[in-house]
């Protein structure tokens, strides 16, 4: 059966894209000449979306369109079209406070469900380049700004209660895409389901062992429970190497569909997860006269720097710019009030750093023994080379979430990270 789209929805072709930009100033300005003139791509590697890239004779555009399906599996999975609404009001919500390290939005088309926005150029997929051993300094010190900066100002610690609720109010309704994460990060790959996949036979062992792990099921499940209850803050909710773009000096954040007002660790997770993914995969990639070593004691230096860079973010703009409802300040204006304080804001700090690294460690097992994997891993062509990264980062994965308490610093995680890399 056909899919049921709204009226005036199509899905955009190069046909159809030509004439749709000429008709917005600011993009055919943009993009210089005619249409003619223009080439156009469709680039989408993701899961969900169709992703053109325009080019022009003065720049370009890039013009991202929610299909009613997810584009991994196929029509026979319908998903709703309002994901790009929520991408589109989350780069819109976030701007004022880190519009610079997100792409600049031209448009949002709420008929077409697209988005025209700004073509990054020479940026590439972050996850793309660190498959190729390429470095990015300048990645840690952005991306723990960005965290900092969007998780603080979309919390309770910025906002009045008011403010706060409004928000939660417009993201309340993303439950189709927040639905794939609870059922794909935190339920499915510690059951047998019908859409799991992992490298057979080799990990067929770990995968039955994971499913058959009472204390796993159980700190995953506490995961869950923070990830349905905890509005902390507005989360982009898929924030990994996939859906960063970088060059050497630069950081943009894009794909923001799975937006929603959330727990704070489950974006930080995220990040830490998908860098320690990069890690175990380094040996799969490493050839003659390059073993990857280097770039192994790279790749743990940036997830520490991100960390430290985020803690310390967050607590400056705690300390500077706390103008929202919790933590009222009248409450803690003496001395004695100030001490009291600040040791309460290292105790939230130390209880966002153990969530941080459950929610690495869950996104970590569900790239490997669920549906949706990473090419950091999958672009390995040896299967008993690949399913022994993976077997190092899935012990890796459990031992945080279900030790999460013996890590009390970002090192602890290195050091274990190079324990299981060497056994």
């Amino acid at each position: 059966m056909p899919l049921k789209t709204p009226p005036g929805y199509s899905p955009l072709n190069e046909a159809t894209l030509r004439s749709y930009l000429a008709a917005i100033p600011e993009a055919a300005a943009t993009l210089g000449g005619g249409p003619a003139q223009w080439t156009v791509n469709e680039v989408g590697d993701g899961n969900l979306n169709l992703v053109f890239l325009i080019e022009g004779p003065n720049g370009g555009i890039c013009v991202k369109q929610a299909l009613p399906y997810v584009r991994l599996v196929g029509e026979g999975w319908p998903m709703t079209l309002e994901r790009a609404f929520f991408e589109q009001e989350y780069i819109r919500r976030h701007a004022p406070q880190v519009g610079s390290q997100m792409p600049r939005l031209y448009r949002y088309d709420p008929a077409l469900y697209a988005i025209v926005m700004e073509r990054l150029s020479p940026h590439i997929i972050m996850r793309h380049g660190m498959i190729r051993g390429q470095r990015y300094p300048a990645f840690a010190g952005q991306i723990s700004d960005f965290l900092a900066k969007s998780l603080f100002f979309t919390s309770d610690l910025a906002l009045s209660a008011d403010e706060k609720k409004a928000m939660m109010a417009a993201f309340a309704a993303n439950t189709e895409l927040c639905k794939i994460t609870e059922d794909l990060i935190f339920t499915e790959p510690y059951i047998v389901a019908e859409r799991n996949r992992w490298t057979k036979p080799q990990l067929d062992g770990i995968a039955a062992e994971f499913r058959a792990d009472i204390e796993l099921k159980l700190a995953v499940s506490r995961l869950k429970w923070k990830f349905l209850t905890s509005a902390e803050a507005l989360i982009h909710g898929d924030l990994h190497t996939g859906s960063v773009m970088v060059t050497e000096t630069d950081m943009r954040v894009i794909d923001a569909e799975f937006s929603f007002v959330g727990p704070m660790g489950f974006d930080t997770g995220a990040v830490l997860g998908n860098l320690l993914l990069s890690y175990f995969s380094q040996e799969g990639h490493a050839g003659a006269g390059d073993t990857r070593d280097d770039y192994e004691a790279w790749i743990l230096e940036t997830m520490e720097q991100v960390w430290i860079g985020f803690a310390a973010k967050f607590l400056d703009l705690w300390r500077s710019q706390a103008r929202g409802d919790a933590y009222p300040v009248a409450l803690f204006a003496d001395a004695a009030g100030q001490k009291a304080l600040s040791a309460e804001r290292e105790a939230f700090m130390a209880r966002l750093f153990q969530d941080t690294l459950g929610f690495a460690a869950a996104k970590m097992i569900r790239r490997i023994l669920g549906l949706a994997h990473v090419i950091d891993l999958e672009h390995i062509k040896d299967p008993d080379l690949r399913a022994r990264c993976e077997s190092r980062a899935l012990r890796l994965a459990r031992e945080l979430m279900v030790n999460t308490a013996r890590y009390q610093k970002i090192g602890d995680v290195s050091a274990a990270a190079r324990a299981t890399r060497k056994s």
